[in-house]
């Protein structure tokens, strides 16, 4: 690649990678979103499992799911009955559940902002009233709580991508076709059931199953930082006739905006890998 290609790949790179910054208070405002950056995770001092799960349900929250990504890290994944009346619109499922990891080494807690990734996984068929309620219920539940250096423009979350060529939210990988029943009984006999983190129903024909990957494929999270690991256990959408998941080229990206070319590279087998994990119980 001679000298003029690299530059306009670099400066494409960058464009979509953020930039870091001071910390300051997370505030998701019902008006004028565009132009705002908006951090991907609300930051907040330390709060044992425990506690976190009482604050959750106290704040209306129902936890799905307690999964560990990293040594000495849990994520908890939750929900309400807002969230799944998302997820259930055609191709919308992982909007449906929320992640609060605790970091049990840094002495941290990450959640995944509402308003971010509401609008990544929602699109055009994003409801901010919504979304923000889960902003403000996070926020009353544990005060304090401050933007990430992780961000991205409101405007450029729906049709992220991480440079030219790679996926969008709506290029996902298919990895099986059938009825619901019978692609959620694959997924469940898989391995008698073992990788399955959770199962969560939001109609008789639409389901989000939590489903864990090999050790080697998820020390990615280790590799590109362990402060971003509310990004596991990763999800599969049964929904229409279809197994599918997001791509990983796209969700290990949303997930690390700050992520450099450089950096992606590192971990250049691990989105094919997780492919190849996820197809594995519906070739049966």
């Amino acid at each position: 690649m001679n000298k003029f290609l690299m530059v306009i790949l670099s400066a494409t790179v960058l464009s979509f990678c953020g930039c870091s910054g001071k910390s300051t208070e997370a505030v998701a405002s019902t008006q004028g979103l565009e132009g705002q950056e908006i951090s991907t995770y609300l930051l907040g001092d330390y709060v044992d499992v425990k506690n976190a799960k009482s604050k959750l349900e106290n704040a209306g929250f129902e936890i799905i799911a307690s999964y560990s990504p990293v040594k000495k890290g849990t994520t908890l994944v939750f929900t309400n009955e807002a969230l799944k009346a998302e997820g259930v619109k055609p191709g919308k499922a992982h909007a449906a559940v929320l992640r609060l990891f605790i970091d049990e080494k840094e002495k941290k807690i990450s959640f995944t902002n509402p308003v971010y990734f509401g609008k990544a996984f929602m699109q055009d068929k994003y409801e901010h009233a919504v979304f923000n309620a889960q902003f403000e219920a996070i926020n009353s539940a544990f005060p304090g709580l401050k933007n990430s250096a992780d961000k991205m423009k409101y405007d450029d979350l729906a049709g992220y991508h991480f440079m030219v060529g790679m996926p969008y939210y709506d290029d996902v990988d298919e990895l099986g076709e059938g009825a619901t029943a019978e692609l959620l009984e694959k997924a469940k006999n898989f391995k008698k059931g073992k990788l399955i983190i959770f199962e969560l129903k939001l109609s008789d024909n639409c389901f989000l199953v939590g489903y864990d990957l090999s050790k080697r494929t998820k020390k990615f999270v280790e590799k590109i930082g362990r402060a971003n690991g509310a990004i596991l256990p990763y999800t599969i959408a049964i929904e229409d006739g279809k197994a599918t998941s997001m791509e990983a080229k796209y969700y290990i990206a949303l997930s690390y905006p700050l992520l450099t070319m450089t950096e992606f590279t590192t971990i250049a087998t691990v989105p094919g890998a997780v492919a190849k994990e996820l197809e594995k119980p519906f070739k049966k």
